[in-house]
């Protein structure tokens, strides 16, 4: 099978970022578990709270995006980098002080989670933003492919890493744990030498906060490769969450899979995604990346209309079923995602990646509540399985948006595509 080369890792500057970026992605994956299990262990909350401190996690996402694109690009990013892998240090260490204090409650967690949540959006649009400082333009995609296979891995084992740090070592040094990893990411990216170039601001202009976030959504909406793909993102999204719920529903009633077969699906998604980071450079150098994003999409959204043919199978093909089903879908979505991004990134502007970055997250992630209630919708009514049905042909109709722009005939991620 292959491998992922070093390539980009021999450059010292990118292999910093890299480190970081790893080191960092298990501690998100550890804070995702980490907290959530000391509230429900710990702190013994309600089903309510719960969804209160999943709600505050999530929303500085929604809140904050567009405010925090134009900040990076106003701003120096790899010190914001920096400065949030330090804040989000620096606030967690105050779950273990609350515990061995005996004060902390739940309206603490939620403040501390609010935090954790905010530096953690201007930690990924700062990053995501920054690769184009290190790499060339004809190294997007084997930078990305390489940070995606990081944050894959941190997906399999850091949330397993957590829930056992909890369980071995108790709560306050589990989050101890977590804020080493924020602490080693940012002297990582300390050690980056490399100087962003300086921010240019017009001479007499007055920066005004309104009038950036317009230009950067402006951008994005009038560009004839950024449009179709963040259009075709958000319809993926959309479709993506109105299956997810009903999927569990699926598993777990209509086919009655034992927690064990359930366990293997989902493992799956870390599996595919990592053969979705392998896969991504070796993808465009034979299709392009017009064809290997309209590909992708369109993969991930047929295996999806697979998933109800497990209905008429025994249990354990109807589980190997799905399991190829969820590993194929993953290494897609990894693979669109990784091409994307490094096509976004090529054909912006230095002065417009923060907003543009927000921008695609901000639209990305807003329609995932709706997508989740449009599911719950369609399931009362329809059932799961006609449901599934419609997601997945959701799914594929995503592609539509590529297909019929002039995304689809780009070779390669150069700067020229976008002009």
């Amino acid at each position: 099978m292959r491998t992922i080369s070093l390539g980009l890792l021999k450059q010292p500057d990118f292999r910093n970022f890299w480190l970081g970026h790893t080191v960092s992605s298990f501690g998100v994956q550890i804070t995702t578990v980490a907290i959530p299990l000391i509230a429900a262990l710990t702190l013994e909350a309600s089903a309510l709270e719960m969804g209160i401190l999943t709600a505050v996690e999530f929303l500085p996402f929604l809140l904050i995006s567009l405010f925090v694109g134009v900040w990076v690009d106003r701003k120096p990013k790899r010190p914001m980098m920096i400065g949030s892998d330090i804040m989000r240090a620096v606030v967690l260490i105050a779950i273990p002080i609350g515990l061995l204090l005996d004060v902390l409650t739940m309206p603490i967690l939620y403040v501390i989670a609010a935090l954790v949540g905010i530096n953690t959006v201007i930690f990924e649009i700062a990053h995501v933003s920054y690769l184009p400082t290190v790499v060339k333009n004809d190294e997007l995609v084997e930078g990305n492919s390489k940070l995606e296979f990081s944050s894959s891995s941190a997906t399999v084992v850091g949330q397993s890493i957590g829930g056992a740090l909890i369980q071995v070592f108790s709560a306050p040094l589990s989050i101890l744990f977590n804020v080493g990893t924020y602490l080693l990411s940012a002297l990582y990216l300390a050690f980056i030498k490399k100087q962003e170039e300086p921010i240019e601001v017009p001479e007499g202009t007055k920066q005004n906060m309104w009038a950036d976030i317009r230009e950067g959504t402006t951008f994005v909406f009038q560009n004839h490769v950024l449009r179709p793909i963040l259009f075709g993102t958000v319809i993926f999204n959309l479709f993506t969450y109105v299956i997810e719920p009903i999927f569990i529903l699926y598993i777990t009633r209509t086919l009655a899979l034992a927690p064990i077969y359930i366990g293997l699906i989902f493992s799956m998604s870390g599996v595919g995604a990592l053969l979705g980071a392998i896969m991504a450079g070796p993808m465009v150098r034979r299709l392009g990346i017009g064809k290997t994003l309209v590909f992708s999409l369109f993969l991930a959204g047929f295996v999806s209309l697979i998933i109800p043919v497990a209905t008429l199978l025994p249990t354990l093909p109807a589980v190997m079923l799905i399991m190829a089903m969820y590993m194929i879908d993953a290494a897609m979505v990894i693979v669109y995602n990784i091409n994307q991004r490094s096509l976004r990134q090529a054909i912006t502007p230095q002065h417009l990646q923060g907003r543009m970055n927000a921008c695609i997250r901000m639209f990305g992630m807003g329609v995932v509540p709706i997508g989740a209630i449009l599911g719950g919708w369609l399931g009362d009514i329809m059932g799961t399985t006609p449901t599934l049905i419609v997601g997945a042909i959701g799914l594929m109709s995503s592609s539509i948006f590529i297909i019929f722009s002039s995304v689809r005939t780009i070779s390669q991620p150069t700067a020229a595509e976008g002009k």
